[in-house]
This record gives C-alpha cells, sequence and structure tokens, in this order.
C-alpha cells in the first residue's frame, strides 16, 4: 500500500514488531494496535513516539507494521570507489536528530585497504553521547550498508570516544539545518 508519510502523524501498528528504544538500544516490542507518532523516516528506518512516550526506531525491514513500505536506499553503481562509501555512509541517520553521520562529524577516521578478493573498510567513528546505546546499531546500519557494496570483502567499525564528540565537528549544513549557526572558531573548549 503506497502512503505519503507525514511527520507528526499517528500510525497504528498493524502486527506486532521488535523496535530499538532510543537512546538506551534495547528492544523493545510493540504490539499490534499501539498507536504511534511518526518523528523521522530516514535512511530507510523511522523513529516513532509510542503512545507511552517511548522514542523508538523501527527498521526498514519491519515497515509493513507501520502500514508503510521501505524507504528505497539508491542502489550503488558497480564499480567501487572511496566516494562510493562516504553516499553510502550519508544515508544513515542518527535516530534521534535528521542529520546523517557523516554530517554530523560522527565518521572520525575511513581506511580503504584493497585486499586480493576485495576492499576492506576500516572506520573509526563516534557517538553524540558516550552513554549512548545507539552505537551498535548504527554500526549495524554502517556494516550492512557498506558490506552490499561491489568488490567489498570486509566492514570493521570501531566506536571511539577520543576525540570526544562536538558540535563544532558537524558540517555547516547540519548545524543550519539543526538551527544551530554555531561558527566551530567560537568553541575555544573544543580545541578549535
Amino acid at each position: 500500500m503506497a502512503h505519503t508519510l507525514k511527520l507528526g502523524e499517528t500510525l497504528t501498528v498493524a502486527r506486532d514488531c521488535v523496535s530499538t528504544q532510543i537512546p538506551s538500544g534495547i528492544s523493545f516490542p510493540l504490539a499490534a494496535g499501539t498507536k504511534v507518532r511518526l518523528t523521522q523516516a530516514l535512511g530507510g528506518s523511522y523513529t516513532v513516539m509510542t503512545d507511552q512516550g517511548y522514542m523508538v526506531r523501527i527498521d526498514a525491514k519491519d515497515a509493513d507494521a507501520l502500514g508503510l513500505s521501505p524507504e528505497d536506499i539508491a542502489a550503488a553503481p558497480q564499480e567501487f570507489s572511496e566516494q562510493l562509501v562516504w553516499d553510502q555512509l550519508r544515508t544513515v541517520y542518527d535516530p534521534e536528530i535528521p542529520v546523517n553521520i557523516v554530517d554530523l562529524g560522527l565518521i572520525y577516521e575511513c581506511k580503504i585497504t584493497p585486499q586480493d578478493e576485495g576492499q576492506q573498510i576500516d572506520l573509526k567513528m563516534t557517538m553524540t553521547a558516550p552513554g549512548c546505546g545507539m552505537a551498535d546499531v548504527l554500526k549495524n546500519d554502517i556494516q550492512r550498508r557498506l558490506a552490499g557494496l561491489p568488490s567489498v570483502k570486509e566492514v570493521c567499525v570501531e566506536v571511539v570516544f577520543d576525540p570526544p564528540w562536538h558540535p563544532g565537528r558537524m558540517s555547516e549544513g547540519a548545524r543550519l539545518q539543526l538551527g544551530l549557526d554555531l561558527d566551530p572558531s567560537s568553541l575555544p573548549m573544543y580545541g578549535r
């Protein structure tokens, strides 16, 4: 069934499914008939607020539980490139903030090493807060998206907290989108 998504729209869960509670990252069962309010639909996942006030993320594989068709993520071209890796990383979104992980400044390092059977991609990333339970969820999203690229043999994602993330790491576009018209040089506490 084709459905035009509207942020703030109330949806009824059509079948039991398991979601991920934000920011704890723990599994959260949603029963059929539960009313949820859509707060974000980006990168193939859906963030909703339950009628009990819990914020949860529903994976694309369970979009039908919301009466939705999974968002199409652009198919990757058949030739591997570093740009292709960065383009795929930009399809992974923070479930609370409508900004992708690259523009949010969560990717600290991306190393691509050619191997005999394909490419090895090693990433270092961080979270906006050290206690965020969504690290494994985002890490799995990244591994799944990058492993699906042509000629990728292995993807290793390491979550690090040194140096700590700060708003000055966001792209200018992300800061403007979030209404944080910050000049990174005005953040002396972050060594900028």
